[in-house]
């Protein structure tokens, strides 16, 4: 289990935790994994008060961190946020906004106190640059990973360039063709199944292709994982690790409010659905009545990456601030493995039990080939 991928990072074992909780990052980082922050929802200061609190909470042990360019969105090509901020709203339809602020006052959730308000997260090049030269601070953090999209050449020589390695997730061969070719040194190929951004290829099928295609690239196995024996599964088609994501939604140290909780602990692995409600683009996430509301034939079409999450981020905040009320029009990313998550558990068992379920795995299959 030891790999080469892990002495190059100075993890234990080859599991990655993507997390937008620090307190799950570090409980898996000190476990032996690599614990990953996603950085979209903070802008650069807010970011380096997280990494600061993870420096000083991982001991001698490394993370990484997750940011978000993708491939193509609107308004690329302008790297003033202001600017780009500005342009962006113009572009936003006020029949799109007067349908989500309906939809929450249907279920009764209260509107926010009067008081500024960011709408442009991490979601564009301008965004994400001053989020890269604050990680680029911390000694620490040892992978940046991309979630959507090809890194921009710049950023992957300026990550390089401090001696780090760089992801980016791939939900196709050509995506992760892509990557490699331009110099990405981990590809993370997420199959249907997973938790957020996803293609609609399922991973038993894209974990080889992708494997075979960037060869002798190092690939993560994503979409699906949530246990030790699916751990296995990725690894003996030649997987150098996984990624996962859902698996930390419920675990103790995850900061969710108990409402949310209730919801991810009670879903099955067929009470998720891609939908480009809450981004723009195909997001696996908790079906809801707000993803049911954007499908239906007289409402509003979802629009391009980012505007529909300058939309639904009036959802996606006041869900956070009343999220009883907005239990039923919750933004809750996860992929079908949620359905495996039915109690909480501390970061460091979840870990632990992988590693012992993995290898129990190889184990019986190493004892079954003998036997013949």
């Amino acid at each position: 289990m030891h790999n080469e991928l892990c002495k190059r990072l100075g993890i234990e074992f080859p599991i990655f935790a993507f997390t937008h909780c620090r307190d799950v990052v570090a409980a898996v980082s000190n476990a032996g994994g690599l614990g990953v922050l996603g950085a979209v929802g903070f802008n650069a200061e807010e970011l380096e008060t997280e990494l600061t609190w993870l420096d000083e909470h991982v001991g001698d042990r490394p993370y990484g961190v997750d940011i978000v360019i993708p491939g193509k969105y609107e308004g690329m090509g302008e790297l003033d946020p202001v600017k780009l901020e500005a342009e962006l709203k113009a572009m936003v339809p006020d029949g799109h906004r007067k349908f989500v602020k309906d939809l929450l006052a249907e279920h009764g959730v209260p509107e926010l106190p009067e008081g500024p308000r960011r709408e442009l997260l991490g979601w564009t090049a301008a965004t994400a640059a001053p989020q890269v030269e604050v990680i680029l601070q911390h000694d620490k953090v040892k992978l940046v990973a991309n979630a959507l999209g090809t890194p921009p050449d710049d950023v992957i020589e300026h990550v390089h360039s401090t001696g780090r390695l760089i992801a980016a997730l791939a939900g196709s061969v050509k995506h992760a063709v892509n990557h490699k070719k331009a110099g990405v040194d981990i590809v993370i190929c997420q199959g249907s199944e997973g938790g957020g951004h996803t293609g609609d290829v399922g991973s038993i099928v894209l974990w080889p292709e992708v494997i075979d295609a960037v060869s002798p690239l190092p690939v993560l196995a994503a979409g699906g994982v949530g246990s030790g024996r699916q751990m296995a599964a990725a690894m003996v088609m030649g997987a150098a690790g996984v990624w996962t994501g859902s698996l930390w939604l419920t675990v103790e140290e995850a900061d969710v409010p108990p409402a949310q909780m209730e919801t991810y602990l009670a879903a099955t692995s067929r009470d998720t659905v891609r939908s480009r409600s809450f981004t723009g683009k195909p997001c696996r996430l908790l079906k809801n009545d707000w993803t049911d509301a954007w499908e239906r034939p007289d409402t509003p079409d979802p629009l391009p990456m980012p505007l529909q999450m300058m939309v639904a981020i009036e959802g996606v905040s006041r869900g956070h601030a009343y999220p009883i009320q907005a239990k039923d029009v919750a933004f809750n990313p996860a992929g079908q493995v949620i359905g495996r998550a039915t109690q909480v558990r501390k970061s460091r068992d979840v870990i632990l039990s992988m590693v012992d379920e993995y290898i129990d795995a190889i184990q019986k299959v190493d004892q079954a080939l003998l036997s013949d």
